[in-house]
């Protein structure tokens, strides 16, 4: 049974860079470094069977597969067995040959019990042959140099590890469920942080796989720890909050909605159980288990401080808020008609508080608050309609707003200096001399010496470029009387 987590799509506006970094990065590994792994082997095959290791080999291998299952109740190699009596019936001597070479248990196993194995002549030959194989084909093999060996633990290969794989299968079904689960996750924590906790996941799982398989020289490859890291920090993200989840059984799947959290005992429970049960189907189940446990440690742990999730995950994905904001404005737009306006500027007002990207709110309740051009209100929304306009770069609006204060507010409550000098700017960028004149006026009369004396050099330079003499003169005249 598969259940992955389904809650978001992927906005490609602003695409997760560092994960779909992270499936290239493990695709041109595969391609360019591992795919001179299968050369390699070929060449030490030829060579394996060239110093006739085979006949020396084949009866010590099926005597340490018996001895394996005999004495220490090994199930798993029972299975080796079976696979290498039928290699061997059938003739099948490359994959034999092969699967002796490339079973690195074995190998050391030949290395500590040589001298009672072979005749010293046998055992010469052995030990010569073999190093040769070994430090010229089997050791330059990806996994041998950057897989993580247990017995053999290296920091580096705690990374190096999860961009390795073991085939095509493998490497798209690792990069499948990246996908999946990493532009989510990437997008709670952000790319910087998001890559550091998939490679600590990584390392983690690393770290748990090595103390179950303590001694082991079998390398572990795959990014599948680092994917399990990201399974745990995606439940961890959302807690107990109800998310939607994929599932497959069979030829049946379907979507199920349940607490974050209470998938991932479903999950470590289902890695644990196929540790013990599942028998050799060679994937790294305690790898899983710890990548799970890893990542939603993490979140837990570091969850308040560096690995806090960005606010603005939580917040509703672009066609959701079209919607919202569409039924908000038509119950508000339904009160207007109504000629409920204390209803429609409260809805107006809630619109402006999650929507304040939307210029028609503004105008809205900047309309309804021109209703009572007494009261305050109406002057506090004309300088945020002000600002709006100016900001987007609308001059036009924002004097015809301003203009429209002096005849109706400004007797009431009057206008800042501040804000007769945006508007003198705006007309002089405009080359609308009239309304930069009455600015001026306006300005003068808002008693601020200082922005009065530059404006007026503003206006004596503009006239003068115009070539309006007498103007020119009259402004200089006042900036000098100023």
């Amino acid at each position: 049974m598969l259940i992955i987590p389904a809650e978001n799509t992927i906005n490609w506006k602003r695409p997760p860079w560092v994960t779909l970094g992270l499936m290239f990065a493990c695709l041109l590994v595969f391609l360019f470094y591992q795919g001179g792994d299968s050369r390699k082997l070929e060449q030490a095959v030829d060579a394996y069977v060239d110093a006739g290791l085979p006949q020396l080999e084949e009866p010590a291998y099926e005597d340490y597969l018996q001895r394996k299952i005999r004495f220490e109740g090994d199930d798993e190699r029972a299975l080796e067995l079976r696979q290498f009596q039928q290699l061997r019936e059938e003739g099948e001597d490359f994959w034999l040959s092969a699967s002796l070479l490339m079973d690195r248990e074995f190998y050391h196993y030949l290395l500590q019990n040589r001298d009672i194995i072979w005749a010293p002549a046998e055992r010469m030959h052995w030990l010569e042959q073999r190093s040769i194989i070994e430090e010229t084909y089997i050791q330059r093999l990806s996994a041998n140099q950057l897989g993580l060996i247990p017995a053999k633990l290296s920091l580096y290969t705690l990374i190096t590890y999860q961009f390795l794989h073991g085939g095509w299968g493998h490497i798209i079904g690792n990069l499948l469920f990246l996908f999946l689960l990493g532009f989510t996750v990437e997008k709670a924590l952000g790319p910087g942080r998001f890559l550091l906790a998939y490679l600590a996941c990584g390392a983690l799982s690393g770290v748990v796989f090595t103390a179950f398989s303590l001694g082991s020289f079998i390398p572990l490859v795959g990014a599948s720890g680092s994917i399990s890291g990201l399974m745990g920090m995606y439940v961890a993200i959302y807690g107990l909050q109800k998310i939607r989840f994929f599932y497959f059984l069979g030829v049946y799947f379907n979507y199920f909605r349940a607490p974050a959290l209470a998938i991932l005992p479903v999950w470590l429970g289902k890695e644990i159980y196929d540790y013990w049960f599942a028998g050799a189907t060679g994937v790294a189940y305690m790898a899983h288990a710890g990548g799970l446990l890893a990542g939603a440690g993490l979140v837990w742990l570091l969850g308040k401080s560096w690995l806090q999730v960005r606010e603005e995950f939580f917040e509703p994905e672009e066609s959701e808020q079209d919607e919202r904001f569409t039924t908000g404005y038509a119950q508000a737009m339904a009160s207007l008609g109504r000629m409920d306006f204390d209803l429609a500027r409260r809805q107006f007002e809630a619109l402006r508080e999650n929507y304040s990207d939307r210029p028609i709110v503004l105008e809205h309740l900047y309309k309804l608050a021109k209703l009572r051009p007494d009261l305050p209100e109406y002057q506090s929304r004309t300088r945020e309609l002000m600002n709006d306009a100016q900001s987007r770069r609308q001059p036009e609006q924002m004097v015809a707003v301003w203009q429209e204060y002096l005849r109706k507010g400004e007797e009431h409550h009057p206008l800042a200096a501040e804000d007769h000098n945006r508007v003198l700017f705006a007309s002089l960028k405009q080359h609308d001399m009239k309304a930069a004149e009455k600015a001026f006026e306006r300005l003068r009369g808002a008693d601020d010496p200082l922005l009065t004396s530059e404006a007026c050099r503003l206006l004596v330079e503009e006239f003068e470029k115009l070539q309006m003499a007498p103007k020119a003169q009259h402004y200089r005249q006042l900036l000098q009387a100023g």
